[in-house]
């Protein structure tokens, strides 16, 4: 049986996972906050294993979620629908654009940290948030390319983790796990690890190196 992705939002970066994976024959339900119908061109432009919907409706039919709306709007996501499921989480934290966060500026809270506490059934990871959304369909290559680039997770529960590598590995790139969710500020913005192309010993140095506050 094919597995469904609920994509909430579909700005760079849900559009660039939703076409890779309908590449890679999963079906996607992709939604975002101006309604289907506005997503119309970009859902005929995926193909028939995409169909637009309310976030609502992508929540409740994913087998899993990937979130991907900016980081003041995290307290939309529906919750209820999500119960139970794996949610990846692309956040990050642009105080420009999200407003200062207290908790984020002073180190004591991570983006996905406060999308997991806004879902609190759900098991959240962190993924997809430190590469430039056009290297999501093009920088991947087959398991074992020498220099293959290697991208982040983050979780409290292990199978999430473990979903976001699998996927990692069909986007093709290898992937380093940074414990729990409360470490994740390792790969968050101006970081060194943040939207560079690195293979797996250089992702862990530079998540090594990273500093709690900027």
């Amino acid at each position: 049986m094919t597995t469904t992705i609920g994509i909430i939002g579909a700005g760079h970066i849900g559009s660039a996972v939703a076409r890779k994976a309908v590449e890679l024959g999963y079906d996607v339900v992709i939604s975002n906050s101006r309604g289907p119908e506005t997503l119309t061109e970009l859902v005929a432009d995926l193909g028939p294993k995409a169909r637009a919907s309310t976030p609502a409706e992508a929540a409740a039919a994913g087998d899993f979620a990937v979130v991907t709306v900016p980081l003041r709007n995290y307290k939309d996501i529906p919750v209820e629908p999500l119960a139970g499921k794996i949610v990846i989480d692309t956040n990050n934290y642009y105080w420009e654009r999200d407003g200062h966060i207290p908790a984020l500026d002073n180190g004591e809270a991570t983006t996905s940290g406060l999308l997991q506490e806004h879902l609190p059934d759900s098991k959240v990871a962190k993924g997809f948030n430190h590469i430039m959304a056009s290297q999501i369909t093009t920088d991947g290559s087959p398991v074992g390319t020498p220099d293959r680039r290697a991208l982040a997770t983050a979780s409290d529960y292990p199978e999430a983790a473990e979903l976001v590598t699998r996927l990692y590995d069909e986007f093709g790139f290898d992937t380093v796990n940074i414990g729990l969710l409360s470490e994740s500020w390792r790969v968050e913005r101006d970081r060194p690890a943040y939207v560079i192309r690195q293979n797996e010993a250089e992702l862990k140095e530079n998540l090594a190196n990273a500093p709690r506050t900027i």
